[in-house]
């Protein structure tokens, strides 16, 4: 039986990729590999970073082992640890560090995701940094193959970039607390 926190929290990682991901083009390649059901959500129990580590290391090393048909990338979700910016975006280095270190460089990568997120140069009210905004800080385990594909199919990447800024800033802060409180219901 699943832990009722753990539920909560894929839910809301869930609707906030339908919402915000997908729902906002924040990222043009998301809606494939979910449409598709190809997105592994694993939330962990986690309260340290050294078991943080761990549990990336046995994600990284299950996700290069699977079918990409079947699971195209892993949201490592984890709620009890690393809640402040800045020692997640620390631990940021440790993930690079366990990709070189597991001979998965060049076919993983590791994006970052965190409710906190701030892009340097930045205010933290700015809404730039929604576009990194998460419900729970959470590593993303990607394959570069797909990322290859993607681009390939999109070539005008720093386009994605751009336009998120100006959808976000057209949205406000307003408009972005709204999508991401709305009930279920009002769909």
């Amino acid at each position: 039986m699943q832990d009722p926190d753990d539920v909560l929290a894929v839910a809301a990682t869930r609707r906030w990729l339908e919402r915000a991901v997908i729902g906002l083009n924040l990222c043009p390649f998301a809606k494939a590999v979910y449409v598709k059901e190809q997105v592994r959500y694993v939330v962990s129990p986690a309260h340290t970073a050294e078991a943080l580590r761990a549990e990336l290391e046995r994600e990284l090393q299950w996700l290069a082992a699977a079918d990409p048909a079947k699971t195209d990338t892993t949201l490592l979700i984890h709620p009890h640890v690393l809640q402040d910016f800045l020692d997640y975006n620390d631990f940021l280095d440790e993930a690079d560090r366990l990709l070189a270190d597991l001979g998965l460089e060049g076919e993983l990568q590791v994006a970052s995701f965190h409710p906190r997120y701030q892009f340097a140069g930045t205010g933290e009210a700015d809404i730039e940094n929604c576009t990194n905004r998460s419900p729970y800080p959470m590593l993303h385990l990607l394959r570069e193959a797909s990322i290859d594909r993607a681009v390939a199919a999109f070539p005008e990447t720093d386009a994605i970039y751009e336009a998120n800024m100006q959808t976000l800033r057209a949205l406000g802060r307003e408009g972005w607390d709204r999508l991401m409180t709305k009930d279920e219901g009002a769909r």
